[in-house]
């Protein structure tokens, strides 16, 4: 292909003529009347579309939802993370993305609308923000591309719509690449900055996944910005305290506050926020060594306990229908935009952006790869706006470049090399929509040709190719979004599409068929089936994973579960009984809890506000149940995986002797038994021996209580 300068774009900030409502609607004056309504309508249809059918997934991961109630309870708890209003212990993350939807609760109470509508007001702010980006530099039509390719990617309709932190990452990740464009339009030292905020943020989103795409841009921006080196270097160090001063604030503030005063931070040992950052959260999610968690993977190629990891990992059947529809045109596209670019000067900002973007994205996904640890398919959505970006402005590059014969020719490879995938991923669900394959792989074809002759055909013609192209690209994950949208999602481990969409990986790297919605099926299982009619207790209708549905919240069709009976690899889960789901009135597992009978709740209540805690229960999943179902606090015993070792017996032991703690609930998932999974040393199984040995045993239907302030007889 021969390279050329792609030629700058102004940005006109001129005054617009007309009321507000008309500046608003018209956008730019230079613009086509066409934009600013389509950009207006891109985002009204976001909107439309995330929010339809938004409370089938009741409260999503009640882990979460359970931290948000205890949010809306109490500032301290919002603050830290708790997962209780009596604040024993917080989440395993630090807390930032549950505090919009905390805000969202103390405001307008306690239900599923209440708790996801802010995540999907996050989702629709990153196709505005990605739009904005990619718009800026290149045109109309290729900022609506991008948004259009983010918003139909399958996991970015699956976590705008569900509580946890990916969602705000997604829009933080997207707000810091925007940024840093902007800084490289003229050595903005305030947008720099401004990106540093954005990454601090991030951090106290998800930790260190925020710090994935500072390599990239940090070099991108120390060699292409239009200044000297030194000022480069200075800018750079003043977004560096940026970051620190934005993430640091809080991680100070819990460091630096005495331990008897704040809850137990979750997900550590050692009860510290920066063992939590580099251990559970950090570095063991890169080699696998992560004390206290439900194991890691390591697998190489014979796949481990997160899937099989190498390469293809993003094009798997463990992950591909999630992220990687347009991944292969996103790469091919990437590579087609730098060569239009590269004879650019050093400073040039197209250039700039298709390595901002495509330095994101393989960082990103490398990283994902080859991770060892804890890796579930939801990480993904992470990519997503790396990628649609790249779609949009790689397209719109090669289409104006479209009567060079090798632009023309990579545009339409780029075309029909998504429809060949597109096939092989719709290939992965042979029963659902089986002629949309073809159809998809016909129609790509067909555009792929006439786009390769683009620049030779009449205008109306290759606009028309285009356009099926567009089409063609778009009709599986369109079609994998729809069946997201249509189904409820609970639990911990989600994915997106429909029935077998998503496979783990069994022993030495084989498959298990995913059940209803693309979850793992326990064997002989009916993993994802929701209650029926009529058997919702408490706080209304639980699918059988165990995610609990609000008052008012409908349960899920179809529903989708978040509690396989194995992990990924073949290991067996801890908590159930045979990897079952939990029951009504049980105990919880690992990835979900169980459901709460109306009795159970009745009996929890009954003079709940004697004590701190009404209950206690192993595995924060357990206790988050009950706690959603009474809206009281639960003290989750051994955090997340029930490997903390918080509270220790002794601790126990004082709080139920100042009567604290009304009640503990039998059973509970979690490697809190005897030490966790890991190495945890979580005292899941003294707490429960001793309990069980010294007070009165109350049974509620299937579930088993302990009144911890009647000894046994």
């Amino acid at each position: 292909m021969t390279t050329t300068s792609y030629p700058a774009r102004t940005h006109e900030r001129g005054a617009h003529p007309g009321t507000a409502a008309s500046r608003l609607w018209r956008g730019r004056t230079t613009d086509p009347v066409w934009v600013r309504p389509a950009f207006l309508g891109l985002l009204l249809l976001t909107l439309l579309t995330y929010l339809w059918n938004l409370s089938a997934s009741g409260y999503a991961n009640s882990f979460y939802s359970a931290a948000v109630q205890a949010g809306g309870e109490s500032w301290k708890a919002m603050f830290f993370g708790s997962l209780d209003s009596a604040n024993a212990i917080t989440v395993d993350k630090p807390p930032a993305a549950l505090w919009p939807m905390a805000l969202s609760v103390r405001l307008f109470g306690l239900g599923s609308w209440q708790i996801l509508l802010p995540e999907v007001l996050m989702g629709v702010g990153t196709v505005a923000v990605l739009y904005a980006a990619v718009r800026r530099r290149f045109s109309p039509a290729a900022g609506l591309i991008a948004g259009a390719v983010l918003a139909l990617t399958p996991v970015a309709a699956l976590m705008f719509r569900f509580n946890n932190p990916d969602a705000l990452l997604a829009l933080l990740m997207t707000v810091t690449v925007y940024c840093v464009l902007r800084a490289l339009e003229g050595a903005r030292t305030k947008w720099l900055v401004w990106a540093g905020v954005a990454v601090g943020f991030a951090f106290l989103t998800k930790t260190l996944q925020a710090f994935l795409i500072l390599p990239p841009l940090a070099v991108l921006y120390a060699v292409c910005a239009p200044t000297t080196v030194r000022k480069r270097l200075g800018q750079l160090a003043l977004s560096g305290l940026a970051t620190v001063v934005s993430g640091g604030w809080w991680v100070a503030v819990v460091e630096l506050w005495p331990a008897s005063s704040r809850p137990y931070i979750g997900g550590s040992q050692n009860n510290s926020f920066l063992e939590l950052t580099f251990g559970y959260n950090g570095l063991g999610r890169i080699n696998g060594d992560e004390t206290g968690s439900v194991g890691g993977g390591g697998g190489g190629r014979g796949g481990g306990r997160w899937g099989t990891t190498g390469l293809d990992r993003m094009f798997g059947a463990e992950v591909g229908s999630q992220i990687s529809w347009l991944l292969p045109a996103a790469l091919l596209l990437l590579v087609a935009g730098l060569v239009v670019t590269w004879r650019g000067r050093r400073t040039d900002t197209a250039r700039a952006a298709f390595l901002a973007w495509g330095g994101a994205l393989l960082m990103t996904a490398g990283i994902f790869s080859f991770m060892a640890g804890i890796f579930h398919q939801y990480y993904t959505v992470a990519l997503a706006p790396y990628i649609a970006a790249l779609v949009g402005m790689g397209a719109t590059v090669l289409w104006e470049e479209r009567t060079r014969l090798a632009a023309a020719v990579t545009l339409g490879a780029s075309v029909a090399l998504t429809a060949w995938w597109s096939y092989v991923l719709l290939g992965r669900t042979p029963d659902y929509l089986p002629w949309l394959r073809w159809a998809v792989l016909l129609g790509g074809l067909v555009a792929a040709a006439g786009l390769a002759l683009a620049g030779r055909l009449d205008r109306r013609l290759a606009l028309g190719a285009a356009g099926v192209g567009l089409v063609a690209s778009l009709a599986g994950p369109f079609a994998y979004t729809v069946s997201t949208l249509q189904t409820g999602h609970t639990g911990s481990i989600v994915t997106a599409g429909p029935a077998g969409a998503s496979m783990g990986g069994g022993p030495g790297g084989g498959r298990m068929r995913g059940g209803p919605g693309g979850e793992f099926a326990a064997p002989g299982g009916q993993n994802g089936r929701p209650a029926q009619a009529g058997q919702g207790q408490g706080q209304g209708q639980m699918p059988q994973g165990g995610g609990m549905v609000p008052p008012g919240g409908g349960a899920p069709q179809g529903g989708r579960t978040g509690m396989p009976s194995q992990l990924p690899g073949g290991g067996q889960f801890p908590g159930g009984t045979g990897g079952e789901r939990g029951g009504p009135g049980g105990m919880g597992g690992l990835l979900n809890g169980a459901q709460v009978s109306a009795k159970a709740k009745s009996l929890l209540k009954t003079d709940a506000d004697r004590f701190t805690w009404v209950a206690a229960a192993v595995g924060s999943q357990n206790a988050a149940s009950y706690q959603l179902a009474t809206e009281k606090p639960v003290m989750a015993i051994g955090g997340f995986n029930g490997s903390d070792p918080s509270p220790t017996l002794a601790q126990f032991k004082e709080y139920v002797a100042e009567g604290k703690i009304h009640y503990f609930i039998a059973g509970g998932g979690g490697g809190g038994g005897g030490g966790g999974m890991m190495g945890g040393q979580g005292g899941g199984t003294s707490i429960a021996t001793w309990v069980a040995a010294t007070f009165t045993k109350v049974t509620v239907g299937s579930a088993t209580f302990y009144d911890l302030t009647a000894p046994a007889k």
